[in-house]
């Protein structure tokens, strides 16, 4: 299942139009909208080729400026990642190494995606 919102643009002197078409159009959820023409709503799909369908039949509604995503969750997506962050070492396995120099490791933030073997053998090179 994917979710995404759509941030809908209008005229203000469209707005109330563009508001009841899409809340009739059966594709979207309609949440909020403010007086200049701005309109929240949301789409979901069972993939991203379902959503981007109904974007399509919002984007042709009449008087409708511009329609796009800004934000989206994918169910697949975060069910793939939720397996790699379960399967993936605590403590990066170069941690473990009794020969590195704790010198020669740079914290970025996020030891898990650093290459920080690599990375140490590389300033050692550059000496």
């Amino acid at each position: 299942m994917n979710i995404s919102s759509i941030v809908v643009k209008t005229l203000p002197k469209y707005l109330e139009q563009v508001v009841e078409d899409l809340k009739n159009c059966k594709v979207c959820d309609y949440h909020m909208h403010d007086e200049e023409g701005r309109i929240i709503i949301t789409i979901e799909g069972s993939n991203v080729n379902e959503e981007l369908e109904k974007l399509r039949v919002i984007e042709a509604i009449k008087y409708v400026a511009s329609a796009d995503m800004q934000m989206a969750y994918s169910e697949d997506e975060l069910d793939a990642n939720i397996d790699v962050l379960n399967n993936a070492d605590a403590v990066p396995s170069m941690l473990n190494e009794e020969n590195v120099d704790p010198s020669k490791i740079i914290y970025n933030g996020d030891l898990k995606k650093k290459d920080l073997y690599g990375f140490s053998k590389h300033l050692e090179n550059k000496k």
